[in-house]
């Protein structure tokens, strides 16, 4: 449970970073024993949105190589409309760092929330999995 200064902390940061990555509803299948939806659940859907952003940067495929910094700032609940946000932090000869920040769109409230973030590290990788080069002259950052 956030604490008072938490929440005031949290409360100036009403604009997610960066872009709309991907958008999906929580669902009870996604639950964990006590009922929220479980965290294993939520970072796969960064995963999944920093993927999508990394591969247009890319121009083709990557891969996920680390995932840092990872902090759960709210609980996601079933019904929670999960929006994660992706932004470039740093693109290298052959990966690219992104921040990543899950917010959630509850039924009946507003504003959204941010419920998590994490800096997302992928590789830019050729047909047999090796890396390869990101052309950052093409890259706005």
């Amino acid at each position: 449970m956030a604490t008072e200064s938490e929440n005031v902390k949290m409360s100036d940061n009403t604009m997610p970073r960066g872009d709309l990555c991907t958008r999906t509803l929580a669902m009870p299948a996604d639950t964990n024993p006590s009922g929220d939806i479980f965290g294993g659940w939520l970072m796969s859907q960064m995963d999944i949105a920093g993927g999508v952003l990394a591969s247009q940067i890319a121009e083709g495929r990557v891969a996920t190589i680390a995932v840092d910094g990872m902090t759960f700032h709210r609980p996601v609940y079933v019904g929670d409309v999960v929006c994660v946000y992706g932004d470039i932090e740093r693109i290298g000869n052959t990966s690219m760092v992104l921040h990543l920040e899950s917010w959630v769109l509850r039924r009946n409230q507003s504003p959204r929330i941010k419920v998590t973030e994490a800096t997302f590290t992928f590789v830019a990788i050729d047909s047999e999995g090796r890396p390869r080069p990101v052309r950052r002259d093409e890259v706005a950052v």
